[in-house]
């Protein structure tokens, strides 16, 4: 158990006990709902289903041109296809290895530059104005000089993605950091804590908040960088499948992209949120 774990939980215990205390004479009065309850497994799958449901009812009744915009039941049939001869499996394991290469590259690198930013001020000096700099610079924007370093090659997508990743793991880490209580600091220096055990019992702990927060974001912005640079010369991917059928005006494939798309980011974020949920369980926050 970290020292933050043990300190929160000592303080929730306090305020336990203090309230049972006070109401043991009297009954206390009902307090009205201020926070709203924690969704049901599944909840926050309401706002997609609805979305396709009207999407598919404004196609059946020919609000929505094929040619416009393919109806989800016809892109269901369009990828039951493309799953069944094969072609959908091998540009989708093209497209994940590349997004979850660079997303872990990313995370990495991120992870250690907010601690070093964050626990030094040799770190902080040296390396977050560099972020914030390449936090300012569009991914769009650096295409052009990758290109010219690394080729049109893998090498070139991953390392887009890994550097447009770490931003959001660096920013919310390093700011968790930066926010831990300095009660904290000051227990564990009374407790006489060595450096390494101070960053494994107070800093790892402190920043874990932040770190989810940053590995959410990085999530999103692993897939929405794949997308764009999946059309630059590329004979697999995802991407590279939209583009093909774009040319072709295939509006369903397009939709069948975007569908695997959006369920590989939705699939990832739940992933995200389900250790973030084990990892702070201690915590006792809104909803949870």
């Amino acid at each position: 158990m970290s020292l933050i774990t043990y300190a929160t939980g000592f303080q929730a215990g306090a305020e336990t006990g203090g309230h049972s205390a006070g109401s043991a004479g009297t009954q206390a009065p009902r307090s009205p709902q201020l926070a709203p309850s924690r969704l049901p497994p599944g909840g926050i799958l309401f706002g997609p289903i609805a979305l396709v449901a009207i999407w598919e009812l404004a196609s059946s009744i020919g609000w929505l041109s094929p040619k416009f915009l393919a109806a989800p039941s016809t892109a269901v049939l369009t990828g039951i296809e493309l799953l069944s001869n094969g072609t959908l499996a091998d540009h989708f394991l093209a497209s994940a290895q590349r997004a979850y290469l660079g997303l872990g590259i990313g995370v990495a690198i991120g992870l250690a530059m907010a601690l070093a930013a964050g626990l030094s001020r040799i770190g902080e000096a040296s390396l977050d104005g560099l972020v914030q700099i390449k936090r300012a610079v569009p991914t769009l924007a650096l295409i052009p000089l990758a290109i010219l370093w690394l080729g049109i090659g893998e090498a070139m997508k991953v390392a887009l993605i890994a550097s447009s990743v770490l931003v959001p793991i660096y920013i919310n880490t390093h700011a968790a950091l930066r926010g831990i209580d300095i009660r904290h600091v000051e227990l564990a220096r009374s407790v006489g804590l060595s450096r390494g055990a101070f960053l494994r019992e107070v800093a790892l702990p402190g920043a874990l908040p932040g770190f989810f927060t940053g590995l959410r974001l990085a999530v999103t912005t692993c897939w929405t960088a794949l997308v764009v640079l999946e059309q630059i010369n590329t004979t697999e991917g995802i991407g590279y499948l939209m583009n093909r059928a774009r040319d072709y005006g295939q509006t369903d494939v397009i939709v069948v992209g975007l569908a695997i798309y959006a369920i590989l980011g939705l699939g990832s974020d739940f992933a995200v949120r389900f250790w973030e949920r084990r990892a702070l369980s201690y915590r006792k926050a809104l909803a949870s």
